[in-house]
């Protein structure tokens, strides 16, 4: 086959599946917007219903829509206080939103009517941020349910993010640890592991943890960017356009990645 041929071929491959992608994007699109014009004349008609206002709450959450299904929540919330699970909802919407304050708030109101462990896994995790105690006594309290290795490693991780966020990276460390063995997938415990090692500038230390996360999941963007930026910070530039490339070719929107990228003069 001639060179040109093969180009023109390889051309119009690539045009087509960046057509059918688009393509597959507006269906999607189309198919929840109509969803959510649905649903609305749905709660229209039947204002009490609540499961069809929970179904309107999830299509525009999977739309991004967050400040218009916090509004349906809270129409809920004002027809049912003593739900537990409206006020979970609730909370994480207002995460979506950044509004960690409120979605304390919420959280908290979760678990004083019902404290069920996602409820308090989820307050305990916002807590931790803040550098707040409380997270390691709901940890501790959870942890003694006995509960699967899962629920386990989350209250290992929230109680590393609470040392790491208090300025105490030795005490933090073996609790991530105790995080990945219960669950070597959790992606989040790997990174966290990793900033600790690039912050005390031991890079060489960071870079196993990253290269240990992308063995885990070699399409998880973030490790490749933090791969990259440890590279960049220890003067392997080489290495580190590579990995800023790799991590944008999974997150186009990980504008962080081009702007090092263009930095860096790649």
């Amino acid at each position: 086959m001639k060179p040109w041929l093969i180009i023109l071929l390889t051309t119009s491959l690539i045009y087509s599946c960046k057509e059918e992608k688009t393509s597959e994007t507006s269906t999607t699109n189309t198919a929840q917007k109509a969803l959510v014009e649905s649903l609305t004349l749905q709660v229209q008609q039947h204002p009490d219903s609540s499961p069809v206002r929970m179904l309107l709450v999830n299509a525009l959450d999977s739309m991004g829509n967050f400040a218009a299904a916090l509004a349906q929540v809270d129409s809920m919330i004002y027809r049912d206080s003593l739900n537990n699970g409206l006020w979970f909802a609730k909370g994480q919407l207002q995460e979506s939103l950044k509004d960690t304050t409120a979605a304390i708030r919420s959280y908290e109101n979760a678990v004083s009517i019902y404290p069920s462990v996602q409820s308090q896994l989820s307050l305990a995790n916002l807590y931790a941020e803040k550098g707040d105690k409380r997270s390691l006594a709901i940890c501790q309290s959870v942890g003694r349910l006995g509960l699967e290795r899962e629920t386990v490693a989350h209250c290992d991780f929230i109680a590393g993010v609470y040392h790491a966020r208090t300025g105490q990276p030795q005490k933090a460390v073996p609790f991530f640890d105790r995080c990945i063995n219960n669950n070597y997938t959790y992606m989040e415990a790997y990174m966290e592991k990793g900033f600790i090692y690039f912050e005390q500038k031991n890079y060489t230390q960071a870079l196993q943890v990253f290269d240990k996360a992308i063995t885990v999941n070699n399409q998880y963007a973030d490790a490749y960017y933090w791969k990259a930026k440890t590279n960049e910070a220890a003067g392997n530039k080489t290495e580190a356009i590579t990995d800023y490339q790799r991590a944008l070719g999974f997150d186009k929107n990980l504008q962080e990645a081009r702007v090092a990228l263009e930095r860096l003069g790649s």
